[in-house]
């Protein structure tokens, strides 16, 4: 579905061409078309091979989707892939944007996204002498748009986190805790799959050899790099958490059921004296004086419950009952 075709001169918005003119304004000096896309088929994507000089490996790409975060240069045309992660509870949904940059053009297809990048467009548009630097800033402004929706991700990712931190220690809680600890670092997964590959791929924007795109926008790359590289610093703090805290819990199972033994072990050592003292009374051997006392059987009864006491007592000092 096309989103929007709109052509700029000298950082001004000049028309909002069809797609069958776009090639004329592409002929202009100091002009380029910006075009938006999304879940795009296969017939608008040939129209914007035909009209943009594509390369059929790219179009195949941003066709299939579910591609790795990369950029990679055909000619004179810079083809990035990002991923859009959201957080729709109580999951995340990974979508993704394919971005064609060319001096003159500059196409974005969205997919698998509810995710709308139309306030790229108005900050570019209120920002005439940086949009006059061409598809290169365009191309810094989207990037820097998919960037910034992970700073929520990654809020909730430790909102949720500092949740389960709350309820560490409550007894009976280590095996949800464990479950949801292990749910929480496949989520960090995802978000680490989305940055750390698109970090690498955005190094190679800024400094040495850059693409002819960039050229005049290399800061501004070099300003998504660092915003890359600290989340993904964030994340590896996070999953570094994430794995302290299973230790915790998972010690704390080894706890719980070490306390459980303790007072199962007291108890069968209580009963195992008065079956001690039942097993000696009931052989009813002929000379046992105590059988044939009048005060044998209660006599017999305290001194079992005396015994029980004392070691009931014994083991509530001793921390195990």
């Amino acid at each position: 579905m096309l989103i929007n075709c709109v052509a700029y001169q000298n950082g001004v918005k000049l028309a909002e061409p069809s797609i069958e003119d776009i090639s004329e304004y592409l002929k202009q000096p100091g002009c380029f078309v910006w075009v938006a896309l999304r879940d795009a088929t296969d017939a608008e994507l040939d129209k914007m091979q035909e009209e943009f000089g594509l390369h059929d490996l790219a179009i195949e790409d941003a066709r299939h989707g579910h591609q790795r975060p990369k950029i990679e240069e055909y000619g004179e045309t810079l083809f990035v892939v990002m991923h859009l992660v959201e957080v729709v509870h109580p999951d995340l949904t990974v979508g993704e944007v394919s971005i064609f940059a060319g001096h003159n053009f500059i196409l974005s297809v969205r997919n698998r996204s509810s995710r709308s990048l139309l306030g790229v467009r108005a900050r570019c548009e209120r920002e005439p002498e940086l949009l006059r630097l061409g598809s290169g800033f365009v191309l810094y402004a989207l990037m820097d748009a998919v960037v910034d929706l992970y700073f929520p991700v990654i809020d909730e990712l430790e909102s949720q986190l500092e949740s389960i931190e709350e309820h560490l220690f409550d007894k009976g809680k280590a095996l949800t805790n464990i479950a949801q600890l292990y749910e929480l670092k496949r989520k960090s997964v995802v978000l680490k799959h989305a940055v750390l590959p698109l970090m690498e791929a955005t190094g190679k924007l800024h400094g040495g050899r850059v693409p002819p795109v960039c050229t005049t926008t290399q800061e501004y790359f070099r300003d998504v790099y660092d915003h890359l590289t600290r989340i993904n610093a964030t994340i590896d703090a996070m999953r570094d958490t994430i794995t302290t805290a299973i230790l915790v819990c998972q010690s704390t199972v080894g706890i719980e059921q070490n306390v459980i033994n303790k007072q199962l072990t007291a108890w069968a050592a209580i009963f195992a004296i008065a079956t001690v003292f039942t097993g000696i009374w009931g052989m009813n051997f002929q000379h046992m004086p105590e059988l044939q006392w009048g005060y044998g059987y209660p006599v017999a009864l305290l001194i079992i419950i005396a015994a029980c006491g004392f070691l009931y007592l014994r083991f509530k000092r001793s921390g195990w009952l």
